[in-house]
C-alpha cells in the first residue's frame, strides 16, 4: 500500500499504502501508540544493526527461494507486480526528484534504470500491467494538484490516509493515453485486473466504508463485493478469476467501530489487527482464512490454487517489527515461513509461469529504511 501512506507501515506506513495498496511499508500494530510525527517514526527504524549494512541477499532457512537477485538498489520502492510476459515488473518508488511516491517499470533480465510511466504530479499507488501487455493501472492523486498531498495526522496515534483525490487510471504502458476509470467522490485505488483481464478489484468509499469492488476493465459495470464495517482492501483474483483473497480488518466492538467511522470521517484509517480474508468473485463465500492476531497483509494465490497463499505477516516478531513471507491453506492451517531477513520482507507475487517469485525488502539495503525490489526462483 506511499511515503506517508504506506512508507513502510513502520515508518509513518500511512503502509499499507497500506495507504492502500502501498504496502511498502509496514504496519504498526499498537493501537494506543503515541502520536509521532513520520519524520520522528523514521528513526526508530534506524535502531536496527541490519538497516543500511548490506545484510545478506539470501538468509538461511529461505529453502523456497533460489538465486535471490536485487533489481533496484536506493529508494523506497515496493509492490512489485509482473507483466504477463515475466519479462517486466511494474512499481511504486520515491525516489529523487520525487518527494512521494511515483510508478515505474523495471526489465527483469536487465534491470538497468527504472523508467517512470506515471505523471509525475501527486501521489501513486497499486500499479498493475493489464494481461494483455497494452496498458497498465495505478491510483494517483494527481486531479488534486501537483505537489504530494499532506502526511496524515499523527495527533490520533499511528493512521495513514485515506486521501479523497485517489482516483484510478489507465495508461499505455509508456505512461501516455491516460484515461480516468472513477470518478466518484472520495477514496478509489488498490486496484488489480484478473488473469483474464475482464474484472478488476479495488477498495473505495463511495459507499461511505472502505469496502471492496469490482468492475469492468474499462470502468463501467461497478458492483459492491464486501458489506461489513471495516477496512477491506489489498485484493488479488485467482488465475482463474474465480476467487478474491484480500486483507481486512474489522471493528470488534461498538467502541472500536465508533473510533473507525471517526477516523474515516477524516479520511484516515488505523487497522489494529489485519486478517487474510478469501471470497469468491462475485463477493459470496465470504471467510476469515487467518487467526493470527497480527498484522497481516499482501496476500497472493499460489499458483493454478484456490487453497493456498503467500502473505506477510509480523507473527514471528515479539515486538511486532519483523515482517516475513509466509504461506498458508487458505482455512488457516499449514503455516510455514518463508523468508527470514530480520527486517522487511514483504509484498510477494507469483510470476506469471509460477517458477519465480518477486517481492520487496530491506535486506542488503545501503541505507536505513530502503526497500527494494527482488526476485527468486521458486523452489516448491
Amino acid at each position: 500500500m506511499t511515503r506517508d501512506a504506506f512508507r513502510r507501515l513502520l515508518s509513518a506506513l500511512a503502509l499499507l499504502g497500506l495507504s492502500s495498496c502501498d504496502t511498502s511499508r509496514s504496519p504498526s500494530t499498537d493501537a494506543n501508540a503515541p502520536a509521532v510525527s513520520a519524520a520522528q517514526a523514521a528513526p526508530a527504524r534506524r535502531t536496527s544493526p541490519y538497516e543500511g549494512t548490506l545484510t545478506a541477499v539470501h538468509w538461511p532457512g529461505e529453502k523456497h527461494l533460489a538465486n535471490v537477485r536485487q533489481l533496484t538498489f536506493a529508494g523506497e520502492n515496493a509492490e512489485a507486480y509482473w507483466s504477463a510476459d515475466g519479462k517486466k515488473l511494474i512499481f511504486q518508488s520515491t525516489r529523487p526528484p520525487h518527494r512521494c511516491d511515483q510508478i515505474f517499470v523495471v526489465d527483469v533480465e536487465s534491470p538497468g534504470e527504472p523508467r517512470l510511466v506515471s505523471t509525475g504530479k501527486g501521489r501513486t499507488t497499486c500499479a498493475y500491467f493489464y494481461p494483455s501487455g497494452d496498458r497498465i493501472l495505478y491510483a494517483s492523486t494527481q486531479l488534486g494538484g501537483r505537489e504530494c498531498p499532506a502526511p496524515p495526522d499523527m495527533s490520533h496515534g499511528y493512521t495513514w490516509a485515506l486521501y479523497p483525490d485517489y482516483d484510478i487510471f489507465s495508461a499505455k504502458p509508456d505512461g501516455s493515453d491516460l484515461r480516468r476509470l472513477t470518478a466518484t467522490p472520495g477514496y478509489d485505488a488498490e486496484a488489480t485486473i484478473s488473469r483474464d483481464g475482464r474484472r478488476i478489484v479495488f477498495t473505495s468509499v463511495r459507499d461511505g466504508d472502505l469496502e471492496l469492488y469490482s468492475m469492468n476493465a474499462d470502468g463501467g459495470d461497478v458492483k459492491r463485493l464486501t458489506r461489513t464495517p471495516g477496512y477491506d482492501g489489498g485484493a488479488f483474483y485467482s488465475d482463474d478469476g474465480e476467487w478474491i483473497v484480500y486483507r481486512a480488518s474489522r471493528p470488534d466492538s461498538p467502541k472500536a467501530l465508533e473510533e473507525f467511522k471517526s477516523l474515516l470521517n477524516q479520511h484516515l484509517v488505523r487497522p489494529g489487527r489485519l486478517e487474510i480474508r478469501v471470497m469468491r468473485a462475485d463477493g459470496s463465500g465470504d471467510r476469515q482464512g487467518t487467526k493470527l492476531d497480527a498484522a497481516s497483509f499482501a496476500p497472493y494465490f499460489f499458483p493454478g490454487s484456490h487453497e493456498k497463499l503467500l502473505f506477510v505477516s509480523n507473527l514471528a516478531d515479539p515486538n511486532g517489527r519483523n515482517f516475513d513471507i509466509w504461506a498458508v491453506d487458505v482455512d488457516g492451517t499449514d503455516l510455514e515461513r518463508i523468508t527470514y531477513n530480520p527486517t522487511f520482507d514483504g509484498f510477494p507475487m507469483f510470476s506469471p509461469d509460477g517458477k519465480r517469485i518477486a517481492f520487496c525488502s530491506n535486506r542488503h539495503n545501503g541505507k536505513p529504511n530502503e526497500t527494494n525490489v527482488f526476485v527468486a526462483d521458486w523452489v516448491p
